[in-house]
């Protein structure tokens, strides 16, 4: 079980904490706001005094993830890959490690099957997609990246919600990537570039690796709230 330090002051950052490392390691379907009382040893009022439902709680957890989203994107530049690359190989990731652990298929399925946290992806991913993929889209409008998007969102929840028993990751891969960059509009030659550039990768590998430094992030970012706070 977590360690709860009871002598910290802030109640709503501790909530948080909490809340953030259960949905990651035991899974956001399994977190209930009661367990969440019992470990914190406080109302259970007291909790929804600050976050009235988990899909409120779940919100924090993926502004955070967005954070964490924008450095790796950073990072991927600095090593010389381009932002499309970047886009493609953390969505593959996404569904390598969603196909090996439930858990981290629970926290994903759960942030697009919540309309709260659905809107969240959406108007985040609108404003990265047009990074990603404005120089191919230059008409654009605001609404057409707006409705791009949400079919985009659509295609990503398929899947992460499709098992390998029942279609080869690979295969998905293949065609979630090639889906969404014809949705922006990607000539062909360098869709199959960057397809065959990812899966030539340890996808798997990458994946566990992302879930790892994940967590880590999640974990250095919320103790810093708190001692901060302190």
């Amino acid at each position: 079980m977590p360690h709860i330090n009871k002598k910290r002051s802030n109640t709503r950052l501790e909530i948080i904490r909490l809340a953030a490392k259960l949905f990651i390691e035991e899974g956001y379907s399994t977190t209930t706001m009661k367990k969440l009382s019992k470990l914190l040893d406080v109302s259970p009022g007291n909790i929804t005094f600050y976050f009235p439902t988990k899909d409120h709680l779940l919100a924090v957890l993926v502004d955070e993830l967005f954070d964490f989203q924008n450095l790796l994107i950073a990072q991927a530049t600095e090593e010389g890959k381009t932002s499309l690359l970047a886009y493609c190989l953390e969505l593959t990731a996404i569904a390598a490690i969603c196909e090996e652990s439930e858990v981290a298929r629970d926290f994903y399925a759960s942030s697009y099957s919540s309309a709260y946290t659905l809107n969240l992806i959406r108007k985040n991913d609108t404003e990265k997609t047009k990074t990603v993929f404005g120089e191919f889209c230059p008409d654009f409008t605001e609404q057409k990246w707006q409705a791009t998007e949400n079919l985009v969102s659509g295609i990503e929840y398929a899947t992460i919600m499709t098992k390998e028993s029942e279609i080869p990751l690979p295969i998905q891969i293949e065609r979630t990537l090639n889906a969404i960059m014809m949705l922006y509009q990607v000539p062909e030659d360098l869709r199959k570039q960057k397809i065959e550039k990812v899966l030539a990768m340890d996808y798997r590998a990458m994946g566990r690796r992302l879930l790892k430094e994940f967590r880590d992030y999640i974990e250095k970012v919320n103790e810093e709230k708190l001692k901060n706070a302190t």
